[in-house]
């Protein structure tokens, strides 16, 4: 088979990469020209890992290719993927110029049936935009070309991509035609033969079912924070909480880890964009608006914890921070955390000096010279007065303590991923504060006994 994929971002990139990865001959397609150079020089716009030598290989082997040139890659395509950004309006909507321009490209350029598929995420009736687009191309050309559209929301984690994408825990394929349905199954058949499941469905439903998935996962994430803030003032362990609720396997144990709130480039967007599709249908989402006030709150808890700690005197105090991504194994900066507790820390008055292993490049976009870069985890720690573990790397997971505690002026850590013990801690002389537990160990609240 031949297909292409249009854009080559997270999400592009990785779906050509992982189709060549089978066998399949793969243009990936951007109208960014340094950006295609870069991708033949090996040079890839995104981190994930394991992707830049699986590029390399398929580019190697004449499978995976890089254009600026729609209309001569589209050219006897099977398949042709949207995987352009849509990103949020001021008002939450997803933007969907640039899925309607390459929509628009692809009509004034295809010469021979193919099925036409949305890799983006797209609010539900964007297939149908995308139909009409390809339609009015095709009629102003008089020409009489058949196509399909179809709808193949991705579920990658980023950190875990090639893996999700090789084998995924489903494959959700929305269409409207059995023809359409061969192509794809057809396309899909590697996946197929290794037992990973693939669900067929309308089109609106696979729309959706993208975003709820996302919005279900961010609910898990606020929920649980929401909890581990109420645990912190009833005196409970929201570490315990969580042991014994995830052995439900009605709950489960994934996504109920309390931290600093969600960032990335999915689920902040995705729950807006749901958020503004229901309020266009006359629906009010109560429970996804009260996920995204939580989330927005809880990107302030760890700074909270820094004022109250030092009596809200912080103007000239040096504070070290581990981590800048959303998320461990990526470079992403979108929506992370980290962005709102460096703005606090700068506006209170204090200095910052940061340190993660993938994501400095990418943060200097957003930050710039306002912080100090430094070179590794311990630079950073250099007559510090507290360390703020952000992002949990696994480089941050078990350092040497004793070397930390020389190297700071206050030995103080706020742990804004629980990534440590209280115990130990405390033992080696730190002062510690992490999420959703009273690490002065108070006596439980206690709750009077209503009459009756």
């Amino acid at each position: 088979m031949k297909i292409a994929v249009i854009g080559t971002g997270y999400v592009g990139l990785v779906t050509g990469t992982c189709f060549a990865e089978v066998g399949i001959d793969v243009t990936c397609i951007d109208i960014d020209q340094k950006k295609i150079d870069n991708l033949h020089q090996g040079i890839l716009p995104i981190y994930e890992p394991g992707l830049e030598e699986m590029v390399s290989r398929n580019v190697d082997k004449g499978r995976l290719h890089f254009s600026t040139n729609l209309a001569e890659a589209i050219q006897g395509c099977d398949v042709a993927f949207i995987a352009v950004g849509t990103p949020p309006g001021e008002d939450g909507s997803a933007d969907l110029k640039y899925v309607l321009a390459v929509a628009r490209g692809i009509g004034e350029n295809m010469n021979s049936y193919g099925v036409i598929v949305t890799k983006s995420t797209v609010p539900v009736g964007t297939a149908a935009k995308v139909q009409a687009e390809i339609e009015q191309a095709l009629a102003i050309r008089g020409a009489a070309i058949e196509f399909d559209v179809a709808s193949n929301p991705e579920f990658l984690k980023e950190g875990a991509a090639i893996d999700d994408f090789l084998k995924p825990d489903r494959i959700v394929v929305g269409v409207a035609s059995a023809r359409a349905e061969e192509v794809i199954r057809r396309l899909y058949k590697p996946f197929l033969l290794n037992g990973h499941p693939i669900i067929f469905m309308d089109i609106p439903s696979a729309e959706m079912t993208k975003y709820a998935a996302n919005s279900m996962l961010a609910t898990k994430i606020s929920f649980m924070n929401d909890v581990a803030n109420l645990c912190e003032i009833m005196g409970a362990d929201v570490n315990k909480v969580r042991q014994g609720i995830g052995s439900d396997a009605r709950i489960g144990t994934k996504f109920i880890y309390p931290g600093i709130g969600y960032g990335g480039s999915c689920f902040p967007k995705d729950v807006k964009a749901l958020i503004k599709t229901a309020k266009e249908h006359g629906y009010d989402m109560q429970v996804l608006r009260a996920v995204e006030e939580v989330n927005e709150q809880q990107k302030s808890v760890l700074f909270n914890k820094v004022s109250q700690h030092f009596g809200g005197e912080l103007r000239g105090l040096k504070m070290a921070v581990w981590g800048l991504s959303f998320k461990p194994k990526t470079d992403d900066m979108r929506e992370a955390p980290s962005l709102v507790i460096i703005e606090k820390l700068l506006a209170a008055g204090c200095t910052v000096t940061a340190y993660d292993p993938v994501a400095m490049s990418e943060a200097r976009h957003s930050l710039g010279d306002t912080i100090t870069y430094a070179r590794d985890e311990f630079a950073a720690l250099i007559d510090a007065d507290a360390l703020l573990v952000v992002t949990e790397w696994p480089d941050f997971r078990a350092p040497n303590f004793d070397v930390v505690a020389r190297l700071m002026k206050q030995k103080v850590i706020f742990d804004g991923r629980n990534i440590y013990e209280a115990s130990e801690l405390k033992s080696l002389g730190f002062a510690y504060h992490c999420i959703g537990v009273r690490t002065d160990h108070p006596e439980p609240a206690v709750i009077p006994a209503t009459a009756g």
